[in-house]
């Protein structure tokens, strides 16, 4: 079966790829054409999940996944969330975001996070969402120049790393992403 990968990350699309050991093809959003940047409108993240994957599908008649990602930061009432990318305006500034946040939190003890992230599935036969999610606290300063968005202030459960201290295997066996991708890679490799 081919499969459309709503993302233009040639990294990402070789990962799910080499997952998949040549069940699946596993396209980008450039190799069906798709040249138009896919909306984010939804109020949830797995609103934004399913509206870019149900546009593509029903766009350009692909079974397609895609993934939203946002941090959820308890004392802020779950916030950024699904506007993570561009909490502190429209310049989606990773470090104005950080930069927020930790403003923020300054007068704060409680600094329970989460990172979350859903992928949506869509098929002729089916829609499914598949979560994952990786608890943390934010740290008061930045750490680690590796990661991107809030890796450097986040640390995870039962780690002395941030997610920007880590390497990217490292990342990867733990995060909120490698979570959900899992349970998605379980469903494709017994899907015809």
């Amino acid at each position: 079966m081919e499969l459309c990968f709503a993302t233009n990350n040639l990294h990402k699309i070789q990962e799910v790829q080499a997952i998949l050991a040549g069940r699946h093809t596993i396209r980008g959003l450039a190799d069906i054409g798709c040249t138009e940047e896919l909306l984010e409108e939804q109020d949830t993240i797995h609103g934004n999940s399913f509206q870019k994957a149900d546009y593509v599908f029903r766009t350009y008649s692909v079974p397609c996944f895609a993934d939203d990602s946002g941090l959820e930061i308890e004392a802020l009432d779950g916030a950024p969330g699904v506007h993570s990318a561009y909490f502190a305006g429209p310049q989606r500034s990773h470090q104005d975001n950080m930069n927020l946040v930790l403003s923020k939190l300054n007068n704060t003890d409680n600094r329970k996070a989460q990172f979350r992230t859903v992928i949506t599935l869509v098929t002729p036969s089916m829609t499914q969402q598949f979560e994952g999610t990786l608890n943390g606290t934010i740290l008061t300063e930045k750490r680690g120049a590796g990661g991107f968005g809030y890796d450097p202030i986040f640390l995870p459960d039962g780690y002395n790393k941030t997610l920007a201290e880590m390497s990217a295997e490292e990342k990867n066996q733990i995060s909120h992403r490698a979570k959900a991708m899992e349970k998605l890679m379980k469903v494709l490799v017994s899907f015809k």
